[in-house]
């Protein structure tokens, strides 16, 4: 019995995952024709994912056209939080299921025109286990960790920094106060995807967030030089 139920369930999750899987590619090729550049953001509670988000909307409006799609279990809290970058937000309930899929993307911008954005954001759901198998159409997937959890989160949780593309260490203003050790962290986000860019930021007090924005802004330089070519 206990056999039949372990494959039952492993059967229903590939076919889960292959649907989304198709509705993932389809959503990258009409974000390709459309222009936009569409970055993900995964992390555990209380990483400081929001205000990095925030300041990074911030920072871009003046030069680019955003909007941000975000991913709670049950408030919109975060969603009111961001809308104070005065760009266009929605929110994705998405009630006991502890990730973002493709299908939800698909759905929540059903009406947008993405014509008329340069770059769209999507933050999952605080949660560094189920995101990590679900594509969501994404150019750029980011990872972040914070110096208050600990150098070692890269080998806790391999699957997610595998399937990223880039690691972000934010709260750096604490690394000191927590004892934070830069080089374990380092080595930790290597073990596992050697080669993997990794940024730091504060988005308290702004370090790192030029580079960050350098980062993406050649990103999505990259991209469009690729499309046009």
């Amino acid at each position: 019995m206990t056999i039949q139920a372990t494959t039952r369930m492993v059967q229903v999750r590939t076919q889960v995952l292959k649907a989304n899987d198709n509705d993932a590619r389809a959503l990258r090729q009409r974000f390709h024709d459309s222009g936009v550049y569409v970055v993900s953001l995964v992390s555990s509670p209380g990483t400081g994912k929001t205000m990095f988000l925030e300041q990074t909307l911030k920072m871009l409006r003046s030069r680019y056209r955003c909007a941000a799609l975000v991913g709670d279990l049950a408030t919109e809290n975060d969603a009111k939080r961001l809308a104070r970058a005065e760009v266009p937000i929605r929110q994705i309930i998405t009630g006991s299921v502890c990730h973002l899929e493709a299908l939800m993307v698909k759905d929540a911008i059903a009406d947008w025109r993405l014509e008329d954005l340069d770059f769209l954001f999507i933050e999952n759901v605080g949660n560094l286990v189920c995101p990590a198998t679900y594509d969501l159409g994404e150019d750029l997937r980011l990872v972040l960790f914070s110096v208050t959890e600990g150098e070692d989160k890269p080998r806790k949780y391999p699957t997610i920094f595998n399937t990223a593309d880039v690691a972000v260490i934010t709260k750096v203003e604490l690394a000191a106060a927590v004892e934070f050790d830069r080089e374990a962290a380092f080595a930790s986000v290597q073990a596992v995807r050697p080669g993997m860019q990794i940024l730091e930021v504060s988005a308290k007090t702004g370090f790192g967030m030029p580079q960050w924005l350098q980062f993406l802004e050649s990103k999505r330089a990259e991209q469009r030089v690729g499309s046009n070519s």
